[in-house]
């Protein structure tokens, strides 16, 4: 992925949700102007979520989600409606097709409710407008909308009215760009990671690297092994200091207590707002008991090497600092268990691949659950002694958590 190409994760998730046959992909189909999803008078024949990333004007980079019949049958049909469910999670606009002349149904109103709850904008398109007999003069309301995916009806509108119902970024984080200034230079200790396709850093390093030079800042990349001999060499301090927690013992050897020094897992918690649950979490680290199980989420899919930090080198860092035996369990890319009682603490990704409302989730259900959740470089920080320094550039943090930690 080149560096202008915008990620998914931070992509505006248009979620197409509906009972089988209203015309859910027809209409996908018909606004984004691309057969992105099969089409048949055949009932269910969207049998898993489609993903799309596109440019959708006025909105600019969106990913759009053609999702199953929420109203599906059979022991296949349950699996569809709760993979249908999950989307919620990370859908940041609803759009709800309804037939025209059916109108609302149990179904749909169920679906309503859930947008409310869980706070998701929404707009209810009444699809096949072009079979009913008249179209009524009013609509029933601001968010609701009279088409056709046949004869085009108000598709331009209902782009319009998305545009304008989308949530606003304005006092949005940023990576990092707004902890430094114009002309600073940060210095990114970056491992070359095996599971990276040949050619390319991984997406948060590319994320952050994008995000200093919108700061106008100084991004100077190095292997670990050459940071020290950078530090003596460039002629000025750097104002920040950002590593690859799989090296943080090193480069925190390495790095002068004078200059700031963070990971890349750290600033993408407080990106995807888990910093604090995350930091308040590792502490239950030292209360686990012998056998106790452990939930590890990777939040992309890439292919695992023998050395994997996920499944492989946490449990192994984990066993050693506590002296004891844990039972791990592994979860990777849009899987997250709905039930999180059996597990004692859950250990998260920077979820560099998750949006922020699908990451805010997976932090509300463990602490709806009473789960303490941490984070990736968070809990190595902790464990190597070093947690407090790697925050002390978010002072409002380290002021609400424990002085022990």
């Amino acid at each position: 992925m080149g560096l202008n190409e915008t990620p998914s994760a931070d992509r505006l998730h248009i979620g197409f949700f509906g009972k089988r046959n209203a015309g859910k992909s027809s209409l996908v189909n018909k606004i984004t102007g691309q057969e992105l999803s099969v089409v048949s008078d055949v009932k269910g024949t969207t049998t898993d979520p489609v993903y799309k990333a596109m440019e959708l004007l006025p909105l600019g980079p969106v990913m759009i989600i053609d999702t199953p019949g929420i109203d599906d049958e059979g022991a296949l049909g349950e699996l569809r409606v709760r993979r249908t469910r999950q989307v919620l999670n990370k859908t940041d606009i609803a759009i709800l097709i309804i037939d025209a002349q059916a109108g609302k149904s149990a179904t749909d109103i169920e679906l309503i409710k859930l947008f409310e709850e869980k706070k998701i904008p929404y707009l209810l398109a009444y699809n096949k407008a072009d079979l009913l007999k008249e179209i009524p003069a009013e609509q029933y309301g601001q968010n609701e909308i009279f088409v056709s995916a046949v004869t085009g009806l108000n598709i331009e509108t209902i782009k319009n009215i998305v545009s304008k119902i989308v949530p606003t970024e304005d006092s949005k984080l940023r990576i990092v760009g707004d902890i430094i200034h114009p002309s600073d230079f940060v210095i990114l200790v970056v491992p070359i990671d095996k599971a990276a396709p040949k050619g390319r850093l991984i997406l948060p390093q590319q994320q952050t690297i994008r995000d200093i030079l919108e700061a106008d800042g100084t991004a100077i990349v190095v292997k670990e092994y050459e940071l020290k001999e950078t530090l003596e060499n460039l002629g000025k301090k750097p104002s920040l200091v950002i590593t690859d927690s799989q090296v943080f013992a090193k480069v925190s050897a390495d790095t002068p207590k004078d200059i700031p020094l963070t990971s890349f897992s750290i600033l993408f918690a407080r990106y995807k707002g888990l910093l604090l649950e995350a930091v308040k979490g590792v502490a239950v680290l030292e209360q686990l008991k012998e056998g106790d199980r452990i939930l590890i989420c990777e939040g992309c899919t890439h292919h695992r090497q023998c050395d994997d930090i996920g499944t492989v080198k946490l449990p192994r860092w984990i066993k050693n600092y506590t002296g004891k035996e844990f039972q791990f369990e592994f979860t990777s890319g849009g899987q997250f268990p709905e039930d999180l009682s059996p597990y004692q603490l859950i250990v998260h990704c920077g979820g560099c691949m998750l949006t922020e409302r699908e990451v805010k989730y997976r932090q509300k259900c463990s602490v709806d659950q009473g789960i303490p959740i941490t984070n990736y470089g968070i809990l190595i920080a902790y464990m190597q002694g070093i947690l407090r320094r790697s925050l002390e550039i978010f002072p409002s943090i380290l002021q609400e958590i424990p002085e022990e930690l």
